[in-house]
C-alpha cells in the first residue's frame, strides 16, 4: 500500500522516498516487508508503528542500506541509496535500537571515532563532538567510559552519535525504550527542536503517546505491510470507536501476543 502522493513541479523534494520495498529472509514463510512505500519531507517526523515482528527494524535496515531489498528502491535527498550508497550516507544518521557504542571508550572517544568515519577531522570534528554531547546533556560526562553510564545516558549518547555530521534525515529505532523519565523527556525535546530546524525523521516506538505527540504522520505496519497511514488526527477520525492512538493500534493489529 503506497503512501506516496504526487508532487507538484515546484514542490520540495522529499528527504526520503522508499518505493515498493520487499524483503524475505531465507527459509521465512512470509516476507519481512512487502510492497512498503513511504516518503518523508524536511521538518517532518514520520512514525513507523507496529507490533513485534511487524517489519519495522527490517524496513529501517533496508532504508539505511544495512540490508539489500529483494525489490524496490530508496532515494535519500534524491540519491539512489543502492547505486550511490556512499553519497547517500552523508545525508542521513541512524540511531539504532541497540546501543551502538564501544563500552570501554569514553563518550568523547566514541564520538571522535564515529566522526572520523563520517569524514570529519581537525577543528570541525572537535566542534561537532562538543556540540553533539552538549545537545544531549553529556558535556560533563564526556570523559567517562560508556560502560559506566546509566541506561538513559547510554540512550542519549547513542543519539549524539547519530547527530555528529548534522544529517538532513534521521532514522530512530525506539530511541527512548527502557529509560528514565528525565532522559526520555530530554530526547523528545531535542527531537522537536531538530524538527523545527528542518530535520526529517523516521521514528519507531511502542509508546503510542510519543507517536501521537511527535509525529505529523504515522504508518501502522503488521506482517510486513502498511495497514493504515495518515496523520494521527485523521486516523482517529476514521475510527471514531477508538479514543486514542493506543486503542487504534490494537484495533488494527489485534491483541494477540507477538513476543
Amino acid at each position: 500500500m503506497a503512501i506516496l502522493k504526487p508532487f507538484e513541479e515546484n514542490e520540495e523534494e522529499p528527504c526520503l522516498v522508499a518505493q515498493d520495498l520487499k524483503k524475505r529472509y531465507p527459509a521465512a514463510e512470509k516476507p519481512a516487508i512487502d510492497d512498503l512505500s513511504l516518503s518523508v519531507h524536511a521538518g517532518e517526523i514520520f512514525g513507523l508503528l507496529g507490533p513485534n515482528g511487524a517489519g519495522k527494524t527490517t524496513a529501517i535496515s533496508v532504508m539505511t542500506g544495512l540490508l539489500r531489498p529483494d525489490a524496490g528502491a530508496v532515494h535519500i535527498c534524491g540519491i539512489d541509496l543502492f547505486k550511490r550508497s556512499k553519497a547517500a550516507r552523508k545525508f542521513f544518521g541512524l540511531v539504532p535500537q541497540e546501543i551502538a557504542l564501544y563500552p570501554n571508550l569514553t563518550a568523547r572517544e566514541n564520538l571522535r571515532y564515529f566522526g572520523r568515519l563520517y569524514g570529519l577531522k581537525g577543528k570541525q570534528l572537535k566542534e561537532r563532538v562538543a556540540e553533539s554531547l552538549s545537545i544531549v546533556g553529556l558535556s560533563d560526562r564526556a570523559h567517562q567510559r560508556i560502560r559506566t553510564f546509566s541506561g538513559g545516558m547510554k540512550r542519549r549518547a547513542n543519539l549524539s552519535a547519530g547527530l555528529l555530521h548534522s544529517p538532513r534525515l534521521l532514522f530512530l529505532d525506539e530511541p527512548t525504550v527502557g529509560i528514565d523519565a528525565q532522559s526520555r523527556n530530554m530526547i523528545l525535546e531535542r527531537l522537536l527542536e531538530m524538527r523545527e530546524k528542518g530535520v526529517a525523521m523516521i521514528y519507531t516506538t511502542h509508546y503510542m503517546e510519543e507517536a501521537q505527540t511527535l509525529c505529523s504522520r504515522i504508518a501502522v505496519m503488521d506482517e510486513g505491510r502498511i495497514v493504515a497511514h495518515g496523520s494521527p488526527a485523521d486516523l482517529l477520525r476514521g475510527y471514531p470507536e477508538c479514543r486514542d492512538l493506543g486503542a487504534l493500534f490494537l484495533h488494527l493489529t489485534g491483541k494477540r501476543l507477538r513476543d
